[in-house]
């Protein structure tokens, strides 16, 4: 049999799909990359495979059956952090569990099981920083703004956070690196993309779009952190092992009055 890529859209679906095709065609040990991701070659033997949601929903199917709900979300988070060897790392993690009748989730001695885990500890820490970090910003349209660029794709995982805590407001959180965003408009939760949003300096909103009082909440909670800062104590190693500099961007303390 033949060596062969099979190149996906780059979707979690499109992911399981491909598996699917590697199982329905035979293919012992199929390359499986995102299309975008690709580099032709003189001797490649390439294939895309078109996202079909019916056979991913049967892969999915599968594992629901053989691992836990935690595992799964494990597999969702770890293609999320945008690692170029996850999708490989999936794959082979799948393949392992199809082929063995114990929950295999612990098995740390497949260095594919250990990869993914360690991951997922990266977004799961990304996710917890974006929950302390985001700072909303009113909008003369009375919604409640954010913009992030986090290190992984986390924007899936955070709207359960903010809705429980902002159900009585309508908020709007934008990821300005991977072009698309959450909408929480008092009753769902929308992925939304903006066709050509007007960013400034740090891929921040403009500020015509905030509402007339923004800036004065802004300039009275810098002056309330800076009354409350003891500078006798200060000690920025410490400050920032807690707040690492590239999230500076998201706090107004942090930013000139």
């Amino acid at each position: 049999m033949e060596q062969i890529t099979l190149l996906y859209d780059g979707t979690f679906e499109g992911l399981f799909t491909a598996i699917f095709e590697c199982y329905d065609q035979k293919l012992a040990k199929p390359t499986i990359c995102k299309l975008q991701h690709h580099t032709p070659s003189i001797f490649d033997q390439s294939r895309f495979i078109e996202t079909d949601s019916n056979k991913a929903k049967r892969v999915f199917g599968g594992l629901v059956k053989k691992i836990s709900a935690s595992g799964l979300m494990k597999l969702k988070k770890a293609f999320h952090s945008e690692f170029e060897d996850v999708d490989t790392e999936i794959v082979n993690y799948v393949r392992y569990v199809f082929s063995n009748r114990i929950n295999i989730e612990s098995d740390y001695r497949q260095h594919f099981i250990l990869r993914i885990n360690q991951v997922v500890k990266m977004v799961n820490r990304e996710i917890h920083r974006m929950h302390a970090f985001i700072r909303f910003q009113k909008t003369a349209d009375n919604i409640y703004a954010a913009t992030i660029r986090p290190d992984f794709d986390v924007v899936p995982f955070i709207g359960r956070h903010f809705h429980a805590r902002y159900a009585d407001q309508e908020w709007f959180i934008y990821d300005t690196k991977r072009n698309y965003g959450l909408h929480y408009d008092l009753e769902h939760l929308n992925f939304v993309e903006l066709e050509d949003p007007q960013w400034i300096g740090k891929h921040q909103f403009n500020p015509s779009a905030m509402s007339e009082e923004e800036d004065s909440f802004q300039k009275m909670w810098k002056l309330y952190f800076d009354s409350t800062c003891i500078a006798e104590r200060r000690n920025m190693k410490l400050h920032l092992r807690h707040v690492p500099h590239r999230y500076w961007r998201y706090l107004p303390e942090k930013t000139v009055v």
